[in-house]
């Protein structure tokens, strides 16, 4: 298990980096606000619990770039004043990562499908000038339905990349209804066993849990995906787990919900380490 100390600091950040994201979207009356409360916390862990400098993140679910943001002001690489511009005018933090842009981001991403790839080629670079860089890739579950993501998998399995740590944000719904109902990916765990994975899952919104799978990849030797079980619109009550969170914008009473929520959220993890 965590120590407290590391659990609570990461507990506060992802709490921070929530608040700042659920600003920035009702700032912007945006959408896509699900998509970034399911993978708030693979984020955070993977940023200030996991990755080195030198390693990179690919958020291949593009549209969360919120999160990814927010993340990235958290860590003092953009400023507030920079988050402030979101979804403006001539702004860097578009609907969708930019590339060539922001320190922290290698590749514009959410043309969904692609990032997975992208972290392959990443992680073979590494392996041929033996940086011993890692490459995180963040997907969406509704993108395995790209064949290139399946492409990259083999790839990667055939590589032996093991330094390519591939997380998928399994909240189960996509922009067209259920992943089950829109294409069948269960047994996940079973069809990337048998690509050459090793397959752990998590709940995608504990911190031990994230902890546990990292210390069991470092002892992997075959490349690791993680299933990160996750609630789309996690802590935004009204629609939580409803496909709505993939589009909706905030309305003022929606936001006060939410960020009431994610305050209890906190509070309530918080107190049990007490």
């Amino acid at each position: 298990m965590l120590m407290k100390e590391k659990h609570t600091d990461l507990l506060q950040k992802a709490h921070s980096v929530k608040k700042r994201f659920l600003g920035m979207y009702k700032s912007a009356n945006a959408g896509h606000v699900g998509c970034s409360l399911s993978c708030a916390e693979i984020l955070t862990f993977v940023e200030f619990g996991w990755k080195k400098n030198e390693d990179e993140i690919i958020l291949s679910k593009g549209h969360a770039a919120a999160s990814l943001y927010s993340i990235l002001a958290e860590a003092g690489e953009i400023t507030e004043s920079d988050i402030a511009t979101f979804y403006k005018n001539n702004t860097y933090l578009a609907a969708h990562p930019p590339t060539n842009k922001l320190k922290g981001i290698p590749f514009a991403t959410g043309s969904l499908g692609h990032g997975l790839s992208l972290a392959a080629g990443l992680g073979l670079a590494s392996r041929l000038k033996n940086t011993g860089k890692q490459i995180f890739c963040v997907t969406s579950d509704g993108e395995i339905n790209e064949g290139s993501t399946w492409e990259a998998a083999l790839f990667i399995a055939h590589h032996k990349l093991t330094n390519v740590i591939w997380l998928v944000d399994r909240n189960r719904l996509q922009g067209f209804g259920r992943t089950e109902d829109v294409m069948q990916l269960d047994p996940l765990d079973k069809k990337l066993e048998a690509f050459g994975f090793e397959v752990i899952i998590i709940n995608g919104h504990e911190f031990d849990e994230f902890n546990a799978a990292k210390e069991k990849t470092a002892q992997n030797t075959k490349p690791t995906v993680i299933i990160c079980n996750t609630v789309k619109g996690n802590n935004w009550v009204t629609y939580e787990d409803k496909i709505d969170s993939h589009y909706l914008p905030m309305k003022d009473d929606q936001f006060e919900i939410a960020w009431n929520e994610v305050e209890r959220f906190y509070n309530e993890r918080k107190a049990k380490l007490q």
